[in-house]
């Protein structure tokens, strides 16, 4: 009787833990059902902190089983959006992963282009840009590819090799940004670009608002604390339908060999007591998101992640659909 209660008590652990993913996941489309659709939907295409997962160097039990058994929904932080009604993608951030995302993005369109027709940048940390260099003489060669970035930024690639030659080739083609100026990316889909602040060794940082045909989405994937912000973080979700925000550190003693004012973030944890006394609709509209190899919220099973999910948030997942 012993073991018969611990196999159905673990039995219930596993079964509540899908339940909690399954929640977190709603409104998900297949493939083929978004190719179909005449919409306006928004894709996640990876949830990790620039690094990855596994993290190189890294020899505790998340990473050293991930060497052994590479899991392919762990993808550097990247949204997408397809554009049904005018045929259109566009992908955020291009990222160590570019390859299988755009692939991935294509496959959700159901169209023939091999690339986006925009990529937007939110600023020059290595997860966030360097997937650009898929796009030069090495490897595609393409051609006037539509990348947006803030003055910094396109000053930063104009004028640093390898990037500064996929511009003299115009294999990609600079967009000027300026910070709540709205970019019309079709008919359907706006973007505005949010100066956040950050480590702003190479560029500024800008976070985006995204607004399609009905609904809107923040998203902020690198950030320093939240109180550094010129904004109130409660505000801006208010005026928002979803948010995708930066949860790089579940808590301060996830990563005791670093010096955490070097890489700060707001923890998760931090988010959590910020927002904690907001309504369930409004705690229901965060997904986080850039979560570092170490964060246990990459492990739907880890109390952490359940405890995330108890208290009305949610962890973002490669493969959310989100119609705008």
């Amino acid at each position: 009787m012993k073991y018969l209660h611990q196999i159905l008590r673990n039995a219930w652990i596993v079964l509540v833990a899908n339940l909690v993913v399954w929640g977190g996941c709603h409104g998900n489309l297949t493939a083929q059902e978004s190719a179909e659709s005449s919409g306006v939907f928004l894709h996640v295409l990876g949830t990790v902190q620039d690094g990855g997962a596994p993290h190189l160097g890294c020899q505790r039990p998340c990473c050293r089983n991930l060497f052994l058994r590479p899991a392919l929904d762990l993808k550097v932080v990247s949204l997408g959006i397809v554009d049904h009604p005018n045929e259109r993608t566009i992908l955020f951030e291009a990222t160590p992963d570019f390859v299988s995302q755009t692939a991935e993005l294509q496959r959700w369109s159901g169209l023939k282009r091999l690339v986006p027709n925009a990529i937007f940048l939110t600023h020059a940390h290595m997860g966030h840009y360097t997937g650009l260099m898929h796009l030069g003489r090495e490897a595609l060669g393409a051609k006037g590819v539509p990348v947006y970035a803030m003055p910094r930024m396109r000053q930063f690639l104009a004028e640093n090799g390898p990037w500064s030659q996929l511009v003299e080739l115009e294999n990609i083609v600079l967009n000027p940004l300026v910070a709540e100026a709205p970019v019309a990316v079709s008919p359907d889909v706006r973007v505005t670009p949010i100066l956040v602040p950050h480590r702003d060794e190479f560029s500024e940082t800008v976070g985006y608002r995204i607004e399609g045909p009905n609904r809107s989405v923040l998203f902020i994937p690198d950030i320093n604390k939240w109180e550094q912000w010129d904004r109130d973080l409660i505000q801006v979700l208010a005026g928002v339908d979803r948010a995708y925000l930066d949860a790089t550190f579940y808590d301060s003693s996830e990563v005791g060999h670093r010096d955490m004012s070097e890489i700060p973030h707001p923890f998760m944890v931090e988010t959590i007591t910020l927002l904690a006394h907001l309504p369930l609709s409004e705690r229901e509209k965060v997904h986080f998101i850039h979560l570092n190899h170490t964060n246990p919220c990459l492990d739907n099973s880890s109390p952490a992640f359940r405890e995330v999910r108890e208290q009305g948030f949610q962890v973002a997942q490669v493969g959310d659909a989100y119609e705008l």
